[in-house]
């Protein structure tokens, strides 16, 4: 097999890979993207398309930087650059269920505004102005004013081929099969199609990043967490906000880890429920599509394949997110589900993302760990590694992120 050489080369093909191409070709690096499916194949492809943003905050942190900065991207995408993602900025309304839900709710928001979020609580009557077929029977419910939807697989498609448009090569169907330093500092990657070369490798492969590190001698603590989705068939217009519920931020609150190498924020501990979480929309053809389940699996990371015990349907899982859904939105019960399906996301151990260079290995750099919220954070992650790269641009909220906190040597 020959060898193709490039300057920077990525693994992986979800949002957050091709954003680093884009922007990476944008400001002038040769790039080489490989991704052994399509892309968007994998957690990128498969989510709600739900896009969270509450504003830039007083004093910015690295959720406001990811979450509005992907936002201006994803507007960049759809306004400037001409690719019909289907991106809309909705609002989000989350709903509110119990007195105990509502207190935390209106702690919540007046903590939020009082360092320069945009959000406000809302009673049923203005929420159901809004989204009229809301139940009239919630206590409330929390409007976020600044969060979007778009398509998930067009919106990845739309940065690979802006990537591609400023020089970047995309290529696909290519399964990472090693990946070694050479003695001159380079990194050589083997795929079933070819060799690569690179100066410079990031790792941006979801919750496939622990394996690739593993052929490096790294350990990366990153996991991989189950959610899955139901649909219905497509539907006249009826929900015109992304949807949301407090049920499960109240509950993480209150109890916010599971303990050593668990991630934070998971709906099960082990095989038994701790919470409810639930999100959806409408999507453009008409289908409502809903999800919320974060379930710690296990799975051979280093196959092919992932096995049915970690991208398999729970259809429990599935019932108990309907039922949520329509306490909300009633008339749901109405609809049977039409289609389901699952995806794998990339949960930290600390819950925080891991964007820059990986200390242990000189020209090595990782962008994952997005959890479940990698599709509207992933963006804005992929440019922020661009600039590092590029000029050493860091942003101080990105310490937060740091590699070098978790990344280590295995034994």
């Amino acid at each position: 097999m020959t060898t193709t050489d490039t300057e920077i080369l990525i693994i992986g093909g979800g949002i957050a890979g091709a954003s680093a191409a884009y922007h990476l070709a944008q400001l002038g690096h040769r790039v080489a993207l490989l991704e052994r499916g399509d892309i968007a194949s994998e957690a990128s492809g498969v989510n709600a398309g739900n896009i969270g943003a509450t504003g830039w905050r007083n004093n910015p942190n690295l959720n406001s930087y990811l979450t509005m900065g992907s936002v201006e991207i994803f507007k960049s995408l759809q306004l400037d650059l001409g690719h019909d993602i289907e991106f809309r900025q909705s609002g989000c309304l989350e709903a509110i269920q119990t007195p105990e839900e509502h207190e935390y709710a209106q702690e919540r928001v007046s903590r939020l505004r009082a360092v320069g979020y945009a959000l406000e609580l809302l009673t049923n009557r203005e929420a159901r102005s809004r989204e009229p077929r809301l139940n009239p029977d919630l206590p409330g419910l929390v409007y976020l004013p600044l969060r979007c939807q778009a398509d998930p697989q067009k919106a990845t498609q739309a940065l690979a081929d802006a990537a591609a448009t400023n020089g970047a090569s995309i290529l696909t169907g290519q399964d990472v099969t090693n990946v070694s330093c050479q003695d001159n500092g380079t990194f050589r990657v083997t795929t079933h199609r070819g060799t690569f070369q690179a100066r410079q490798l990031v790792l941006a492969a979801g919750a496939w990043c622990p394996a690739v590190g593993a052929m490096l001698g790294l350990k990366i603590p990153i996991y991989p967490v189950r959610g899955q989705m139901w649909a219905t068939e497509a539907l006249p217009p009826q929900i015109f906000q992304t949807v949301s519920a407090t049920e499960s931020p109240f509950q993480w609150q209150r109890d916010s880890g599971q303990g050593p190498g668990v991630p934070p924020e998971l709906t099960h501990q082990g095989d038994r429920r701790v919470t409810r979480h639930m999100y959806g929309r409408q999507r453009r053809n008409g289908e409502i599509i809903f999800g919320g389940d974060r379930q710690l699996v296990g799975f051979d990371l280093s196959s092919d394949t992932t096995g049915t015990d970690a991208t398999g349907i729970d259809a429990t899982g599935i019932e108990v997110n309907r039922g949520h859904a329509i306490e909300i939105y009633p008339d749901l019960a109405n609809y049977s589900i039409s289609r389901t399906w699952s995806g794998i996301m990339p949960f930290s151990a600390d819950g925080k993302p891991l964007i820059g260079p990986i200390p242990q290995i000189d020209n090595l750099f990782i962008v994952s760990g997005l959890c479940s919220s990698g599709f509207g954070r992933g963006p804005m992650a992929g440019k922020l590694l661009a600039e590092l790269m590029h000029d050493g641009s860091r942003p101080a909220p990105l310490a937060e992120a740091n590699p070098a906190r978790c990344v280590t040597r295995t034994a």
